[in-house]
């Protein structure tokens, strides 16, 4: 086989078809676009987008504007005046809201129940709940009431001395890290342009001792000028006579 025996396979390659040449051809006058209208128009045409004059998808989308928080916690929210009735000495839990339906019921949409501070707090009572606003506390303290708070989904009991330990070991393992980011990027900035600096001041100092050794030099000249004797001062140079 010769380069002028190759050819291509039968059928990949297709005349290219041939319009608006004669009604015998069969695609003559309007050259197969039809009879007037957008489309047979010379240089006219419809987007692949558009949609009729119906409102397109890209319009239709909603748009992402804002931002949304993923860890955002959604709580089941009760004013100390819904509980200010509660009798000296009882325990209020999630279980005993969703009771008198104070709550909706944990078992349709659970939700952790959270204590807002509109309202007067309930006097000698214990409520368990997953969060208390500071003017809750406050104001359930000041009352004589005790806060228990829970952890969620589990409803264990918190203990916020061995929290707030961990909270400030956390915080203190932090600045550690931090300090010692700080220290490294000092080190390698001292590294790569500290020693020029460090030998400016070598130089200044030398600039320095040799100032001050130069009119120790010069002071035998000086006591020399002042030697001469009056005569040799008067007498005339060469020029002068």
């Amino acid at each position: 086989m010769k380069l002028h025996d190759l050819q291509p396979t039968p059928g990949s390659h297709q005349p290219a078809r041939r319009v608006g040449r004669g009604h015998g051809s069969g695609r003559g006058k309007t050259a197969g676009r039809g009879t007037k209208g957008q489309k047979s128009r010379a240089g006219g045409g419809i987007p692949a987008w558009f949609e009729g004059g119906q409102t397109p998808l890209h319009v239709r989308t909603p748009k992402l504007h804002g931002f949304k928080n993923r860890f955002r916690v959604e709580y089941q929210v009760i004013n100390l005046a819904q509980l200010a009735e509660a009798e000296k000495g009882v325990l209020i839990t999630p279980d005993t809201l969703a009771h008198d339906h104070l709550v909706r019921s944990q078992k349709t949409r659970p939700l952790p129940i959270k204590i807002l501070g509109t309202g007067d707090a309930p006097k000698g009572v214990t409520i368990h709940a997953h969060a208390f606003t500071r003017s809750a506390r406050e104001k359930l303290e000041a009352a004589g009431s005790t806060v228990q708070r829970l952890s969620w989904p589990d409803n264990d009991p918190i203990d916020e001395a061995v929290e707030a330990a961990e909270l400030a070991e956390a915080e203190a393992k932090a600045a550690a890290s931090s300090a010692g980011r700080d220290a490294k990027r000092k080190r390698a900035k001292a590294a790569k342009g500290g020693a020029p600096k460090a030998a400016a001041p070598a130089e200044d100092a030398t600039a320095s001792t040799a100032d001050a050794e130069g009119p120790a030099d010069d002071a035998p000249e000086a006591g020399a000028a002042e030697d001469e004797t009056p005569a040799e001062a008067d007498a005339p140079t060469e020029a002068e006579s």
